[in-house]
C-alpha cells in the first residue's frame, strides 16, 4: 500500500478516456467509494472503504457497557491523551462519537472559557450527556445530533476535533472527514485515536483496530496534512492531522 507523500484532493469523478475519440464525452458518473461484499459463510452484507471493512456501530445498550467499563482509565490513560491535545482555555473542541461523555466532560474542564461540541448519532448517548450536564451544572458543552455522513458542524468553527476509538465504525468515513476538514479553522487539528492494528498483543478484535498507514490513507485525501504519531498510549495510536493555513489567511 502506497502512502500519500502530501495532501491530495479527493477523486469524485472518473474520466473514461480509453478508446475516446474527439466526439466522445467523458463519463462523469460519480464514483461510489464504498464496496459491499457478501460474506460466504454467513451471507451477511459488509461494507468496505479503501480496502478496510467498516465495523458495525454497536447498539447503545452494549456501547454503554464498553464505554463506561471499569478499568478504562488504566487501559487507555485518558488523562495522558488529554494532556497531549493542543488545547487553550478558550478552545472549541469537537468530541466526535462522544458516546456517554467519557472524554466530553474531561475536555470541558480543560476549556473553561471555550466549548466542547459533543457529537453522536445515537440520541440515547446525548441524553446521557445532558443528564450529567444538568446534574453537575456544566455549561460549556453543546450536545449535537450528528448524521452518519455529517457531524453537523459550522464551517471553520472548531480548533480541535477528536475521534477516539470510533472512526472505524463510521458508516460514511469519507464524508465525515470531509465535513470535519471544513469545520476546522485554518491551523486546527484532527486527532484520531484507534487501537493499533500493527500490534497483535492488543486484546481487541482486528475489525476494531486500525493501522497508521490506513488512517493516513483515508484522511489525507481530504486535504488535511499528516503531522505526527504520538507514541504516548498503551494500546492506541494518537494520529495528528492539521488543516493548512493558506497564503491569503496569513496577510
Amino acid at each position: 500500500m502506497t502512502l500519500l507523500a502530501g495532501p491530495a484532493r479527493p477523486l469524485f469523478f472518473v474520466l473514461a478516456l480509453t478508446g475516446c475519440t474527439s466526439g466522445d464525452k467523458a463519463d462523469t458518473t460519480p464514483i461510489d467509494p464504498y464496496e459491499t461484499r457478501i460474506e460466504s459463510t454467513t451471507g451477511d452484507e459488509t461494507r468496505y472503504y479503501m480496502g478496510r471493512q467498516i465495523a458495525d456501530l454497536p447498539l447503545s445498550e452494549h456501547a454503554v457497557l464498553v464505554l463506561d467499563r471499569p478499568g478504562r482509565d488504566t487501559e487507555e490513560l485518558p488523562s495522558r491523551l488529554i494532556r497531549a491535545l493542543p488545547l487553550r482555555s478558550t478552545s472549541v473542541v469537537a468530541d466526535v462519537g462522544a458516546g456517554t461523555g467519557f472524554f466530553t466532560f474531561r475536555l470541558a474542564s480543560e476549556v473553561p472559557s471555550g466549548r466542547v461540541l459533543a457529537i453522536d448519532v445515537q440520541p440515547a448517548m446525548l441524553d446521557t450527556i445532558r443528564v450529567r450536564m444538568q446534574r453537575d451544572r456544566i455549561r460549556n458543552i453543546t450536545p449535537i445530533k450528528g448524521e452518519p455522513d455529517n457531524p453537523n458542524l459550522a464551517p471553520a468553527s472548531v480548533d480541535v476535533a477528536l475521534i477516539v476509538s470510533s472512526y472505524h465504525e463510521f458508516s460514511h468515513p469519507r464524508e465525515m472527514i470531509e465535513h470535519l476538514a471544513a469545520a476546522l479553522r485554518p491551523g486546527g487539528q484532527l486527532i484520531i485515536v484507534e487501537y493499533r492494528a500493527e500490534d497483535a498483543t492488543v486484546p481487541v478484535e482486528n475489525l476494531h483496530k486500525m493501522s497508521v498507514e490506513q488512517i493516513r490513507l483515508e484522511v489525507e485525501i481530504s486535504g488535511l496534512v499528516f503531522r505526527e504519531v504520538k507514541d504516548i498510549l498503551p494500546q492506541q495510536h494518537f494520529v495528528v492531522f492539521e488543516k493548512p493555513v493558506v497564503a491569503e489567511e496569513l496577510d
